[in-house]
């Protein structure tokens, strides 16, 4: 049975390393076996230091897989969904490569992210890493628990993770990310009650608020799934930030690319009375990128044909 990369429906952790990275050269038998020893990487970490609850995840970008497997492609890959409208809009900044680290220590994230480097340098250059981490309860920013929707336990799996609709690629998952900037000045100087209009969520206890609306954030970013049963994704992100610039690193895991899709189009463009995401009227998205992340079966036997 093909194994998914254990980063794709990890509960949470303290602390995250985030990669984002551009191939530079032709080499894709190279990428291919080292990509199988990235593998490897977080198996040791995750084997030496068992107490920080390290995990990891390799997505090859929508542009690059066919360069570097060719043969089958996941029916989903496409590029990531750019959408405009107004004032709100959700930009492609596509790469080749992702790699999310995560663990619960710091200098864990940190010595797996060098090794990573190490072993790839000659390949890539890297494009933009950011680095995550645990707010408070699991809250973003904003205040408010983030990923609260998210299934629990073993449904993650069957959510997040592709079963025998794709033969070819069970056990992967598509992946979409965005690094999103708060203007946290602004949100600040509303009361609780408005920001509470805006989220549609009371802030402490994370309940419906009273003043729940369409153009919530809870309503309009909502991950339902077409039985409303069980969410459609697995939301994996992580606030990130200093004293210059806070946000969020959004992270969706899915056994299809539409929800994303969906959701993203609820949140831009709204309903058929224009009620959008009034979240976005505070936050804004800086980067977008789409990308399917194999099982650690199929990175492994595509390393090893090459070897």
């Amino acid at each position: 049975m093909s194994q998914p990369q254990k980063g794709v429906c990890a509960e949470p952790n303290l602390h995250a390393q985030y990669l984002s990275l551009n191939v530079v050269d032709d080499e894709s038998d190279a990428i291919k076996e080292k990509l199988a020893r990235v593998m490897d990487i977080f198996d040791h970490y995750e084997n030496e230091h068992f107490e920080a609850m390290v995990t990891g995840m390799v997505a090859v970008g929508a542009g690059y897989w066919t360069e570097l497997y060719p043969g089958p492609i996941p029916e989903g890959l496409a590029p990531f969904p750019q959408m405009q409208c107004e004032d709100r809009s959700a930009p492609n900044t596509p790469t080749d490569l992702f790699i999310q680290i995560r663990a619960d220590r710091l200098d864990i994230c940190h010595a797996i992210g060098i090794e990573i480097m190490a072993l790839l340098h000659l390949h890539v250059e890297l494009v933009d890493q950011t680095r995550g981490f645990r707010y408070l309860d699991g809250r973003d920013l904003n205040g408010y628990i983030y990923g609260a929707d998210n299934p629990r336990g073993m449904k993650r799996r069957q959510v997040a993770v592709v079963q025998a609709q794709e033969p070819d690629f069970v056990g992967g998952s598509y992946i979409h990310i965005q690094r999103y900037r708060h203007d946290l000045r602004r949100w600040m100087s509303l009361s609780q009650r408005q920001q509470e209009q805006v989220m549609g969520l009371t802030r402490e206890h994370n309940l419906p608020s009273p003043e729940q609306s369409s153009s919530s954030h809870c309503v309009r970013a909502a991950a339902s799934g077409a039985q409303n049963d069980l969410p459609s994704m697995v939301k994996q992100g992580m606030p990130y930030g200093d004293m210059n610039e806070q946000g969020l690193f959004f992270i969706s895991c899915a056994a299809s690319a539409q929800p994303f899709k969906a959701m993203l189009h609820s949140q831009i463009y709204g309903n058929s009375e224009g009620d959008y995401d009034r979240w976005l009227d505070f936050t804004s998205a800086q980067t977008g990128g789409a990308y399917f992340a194999p099982s650690v079966t199929f990175i492994r036997s595509m390393g090893e044909r090459i070897t």
